[in-house]
């Protein structure tokens, strides 16, 4: 998938951990945040990870509120998702659709570090 909006390059599609208690966000492309090249591999060294206080397994669910939103691994939930292709508000532009996303972003930018 070719990235061709700010939206989709700059927003977190959604979040994933190291296995560390730590935290990253990713594009559509599953790629660092601002990164645009689809066709060159990402390697995790180039995320940055943050251990956040208060990030709980709540939190993520409300942040992975669809089906298949969230990935778990041993039973901990690994990589949450915001929204899917039938709930990303740039491809509709629809008002509801933005809001749910971004009371979720809402939610992650009450957590500190």
């Amino acid at each position: 998938m070719s990235l061709n909006n700010f939206f989709k390059i700059n927003f977190p599609y959604g979040i994933k951990s190291n296995g560390k208690g730590e935290w990253t966000a990713f594009n559509r492309e599953y790629k660092p945040l601002g990164y645009t090249d689809s066709s060159k591999e990402v390697s995790d060294k180039d995320f940055i990870y943050c251990k956040y206080k208060n990030m709980s397994d709540t939190i993520l669910t409300k942040l992975g509120n669809t089906n298949g939103a969230i990935e778990k691994a041993n039973n901990k939930i690994v990589k949450v998702f915001f929204y899917n292709d039938d709930t990303n508000p740039s491809n509709f532009n629809r008002q509801d659709l933005y809001k749910k996303y971004f009371e979720k972003l809402e939610i992650l930018s009450k957590l500190k570090v």
